[in-house]
């Protein structure tokens, strides 16, 4: 009998950490002759679909880029819609993050987002912090570009405080002051609807990353598209500059 794709998916070559640029609401719903916060409320699916594929096969992190801080250049009747639909989101999907061990925890300029969604962020990520199955990363309000201006300033200052020298700093002290300190870089990178761009999300952290692109749309991304990318990522072979002799002799 011919194994499914989560059969074929090798447990002990697993990304810890998959970033998802979750793309094409808008397009999918417009294809429906609908408005774009039909794809967008339908593109929730796919986060549940997604996340509990995550968990079940043992992937620790998993981030998904949620809004970005150019969405907030988008029709105010799309961004309200957004909002409105975050928080109807996080109340209807907080039993699911529980129910699979899940813990929700967040990236980006929260204080820029609407009071009452940051309440109800807060009390999810309160709710679901003992989770310790996959840790599930939204994130909101951010870009990339912001995140690297943000942790420059507060190394400087530290430098200007004399607590932080010059010439210690490296990648590693980089890392420390962005807002995936916590999180390990991702191993692959996954967007949808065809496009093939990062979008300002995690440049830093994608420096080594496996870029995989499908054509679907978010709101049909199901458990087996993500399989997929899982499969293609164990199919191929990273170097990190190396060449293919170092790594299968060890040199």
């Amino acid at each position: 009998m011919m194994k499914t794709l989560k059969e074929q998916v090798v447990d002990n070559q697993l990304p810890r950490h998959i970033a998802i640029i979750m793309d094409g609401n808008g397009r999918w719903a417009k294809k429906k002759g609908n408005i774009r916060i039909f794809g967008h409320k339908n593109g929730v699916t796919a986060v549940r679909d997604t996340t509990e594929a995550a968990a079940e096969i043992g992937i620790e992190y998993l981030t998904l880029y949620a809004f970005s801080t150019e969405n907030w250049n988008r029709p105010r009747t799309e961004v309200d819609a957004l909002m409105s639909l975050l928080i109807q989101t996080i109340n209807k999907e907080v039993p699911t993050l529980q129910k699979n061990n899940i813990k929700l925890v967040t990236i980006g300029d929260l204080s820029s987002l609407p009071v009452d969604v940051q309440k109800k962020l807060q009390e999810a990520k309160d709710q679901t912090k003992n989770n310790s199955r996959t840790t599930l990363t939204l994130a909101l309000s951010y870009s990339s570009r912001w995140e690297i201006g943000k942790a420059v300033k507060d190394i400087a200052h530290k430098v200007k405080e004399g607590t932080l020298d010059v010439d210690s700093i490296s990648e590693e002290t980089i890392s420390q002051y962005l807002e995936t300190s916590n999180i390990p870089d991702p191993e692959l990178l996954i967007r949808t609807s065809g496009e093939q761009r990062l979008s300002n999300f995690l440049l830093y952290q994608l420096a080594y990353s496996e870029l995989y692109f499908t054509p679907k749309f978010w709101p049909d991304f199901r458990k087996n598209d993500f399989y997929e990318a899982i499969l293609a990522y164990q199919g191929r072979e990273r170097r990190f500059g190396k060449i293919s002799e170092q790594l299968t002799k060890n040199i």
